[in-house]
């Protein structure tokens, strides 16, 4: 499974990187922000989407629309992952179709379940 990780920080995205490879996920390619991840989006295929909600340039939310309104990236499952816990902007990713969402901090626990249930779903398309 290949995954795109992106967050605007580098050590954020150094310890998601590092529970995904505990998690035996090995095939992991890093952006800095959403307007590189559509840029890679478009230049790989990818598996699945790990993204921040708050970014420069663009942002997971726009991200996410994007991907949802581009035909060929639409299926994309994407895991947004934040320290926004309000309930509106919560409402407003679900919203959106995003595949999962986890608050911060979280553990690899947390993680790995997210992760199973993204491939369970992916599974029966």
């Amino acid at each position: 499974m290949k995954i795109l990780v992106v967050d605007d920080m580098p050590l954020i995205r150094h310890v998601l990187i590092n529970m995904l490879r505990k998690l035996q996920f090995d095939d992991l390619v890093e952006a800095t922000d959403g307007v590189q991840a559509f840029a890679l989006l478009h230049q790989q295929h990818f598996d699945l989407l790990i993204t921040d909600l708050y970014m420069p340039k663009m942002d997971g939310k726009v991200l996410l629309k994007r991907i949802r309104d581009d035909e060929k990236l639409a299926s994309l499952p994407v895991l947004i992952v934040t320290c926004e816990d309000s309930c509106e902007a919560v409402k407003e990713i679900i919203a959106a179709k995003v595949s999962g969402f986890i608050i911060k901090p979280f553990n690899l626990k947390v993680l790995s379940d997210h992760l199973n249930l993204i491939i369970a779903d992916a599974n029966k398309k």
